[in-house]
């Protein structure tokens, strides 16, 4: 039990990036009804991109951060008007064949282009620890925490406090009401498609400068950003944060007590219990099916 402490502290720590991915993957879907299997890759392509921009073209860390957002924002944008675009309103079928397609493309894409080599986001700071009376935290770790924080709390105003973020509102709640209302409803599933690719790759990269980044692992990171949407409820983003916190406190402790070599499975598990007792998700309202 001393450990507990810092088990705790670990597995708050990947929650909050579990939850800032997950968080535009529930916006997507939220608002969008498009069921995203390549939002992983979205994950992948932000710390590949952090990488080559910190590392080549010689950035500093925060100023990487904002030119990776940038450009995964134009490319969420691009996406959603070229691609997304000629399957809205046809299903969740369709979409989910595109998005899975995209998905293999970005991929091998992304490994005829860089390998299949780790790659590591050249850090703000040095690794030195600090601690806080029995936990031990990096300096890097901590300081990724914050940007973490402050970008769901940033997602948070603009979706409450904007006029986009009413845009979204209006338009998750009636799309043809909105667009008689003069709301550019298809705008706005970029805008947010947009949204949702960013978030998910400023997670990418901000983790990819404590571990590393690698082609092939958005498969694994879009199954943990489900199960966290899936926890919290699809389409809440308290849901998300929750689901995400929920997650990484439950792996470190079982990677921590128990076994590191199946800390994967525990979000499944927790995943089939939610579906057996609560399938709306902790923070979804039980709805009628039409």
């Amino acid at each position: 039990m001393d450990l507990f402490p810092q088990f705790l502290a670990n597995g708050l720590v990947m929650g909050v990036f579990y939850a800032l991915s997950a968080l535009g993957l529930t916006l997507i879907f939220g608002l969008m009804r498009v069921v995203n299997f390549a939002h992983g890759e979205f994950y992948m392509l932000g710390g590949v991109s952090g990488w080559f921009v910190t590392n080549y073209l010689g950035l500093d860390f925060f100023s990487g951060l904002i030119v990776v957002a940038v450009f995964m924002a134009a490319v969420g944008w691009l996406v959603d008007r070229f691609l997304i675009e000629r399957v809205r309103g046809q299903g969740e079928e369709p979409g989910i064949l595109l998005t899975i397609g995209l998905s293999i493309f970005l991929v091998n894409g992304t490994l005829l282009l860089v390998g299949p080599a780790p790659m590591k986001v050249a850090g703000a700071m040095a690794e030195g620890p600090l601690f806080f009376g029995p936990i031990a935290v990096t300096k890097l770790r901590l300081l990724a925490v914050a940007v973490g924080i402050a970008l769901i709390v940033g997602a948070h105003l603009l979706i409450r406090r904007t006029r986009l973020g009413a845009a979204m509102r209006a338009t998750f709640q009636d799309p043809m009401a909105a667009s008689l209302a003069g709301i550019r409803t298809g705008h706005v599933y970029a805008a947010t498609f947009a949204l949702g690719c960013t978030l998910a790759a400023l997670s990418g990269m901000l983790l990819a400068s404590i571990y590393s980044a690698q082609a092939s692992v958005g498969g694994l990171i879009s199954l943990k950003s489900f199960v966290v949407v899936i926890l919290g409820g699809m389409g809440s983003f308290a849901g998300a944060i929750a689901g995400g916190l929920l997650l990484g406190v439950a792996e470190a402790m079982w990677g921590g007590y128990v076994s590191m070599g199946m800390v994967d499975v525990i979000g499944f598990v927790l995943v089939i219990l939610i579906l057996l007792f609560r399938p709306q998700g902790l923070f979804s309202i039980r709805t009628e099916r039409a």
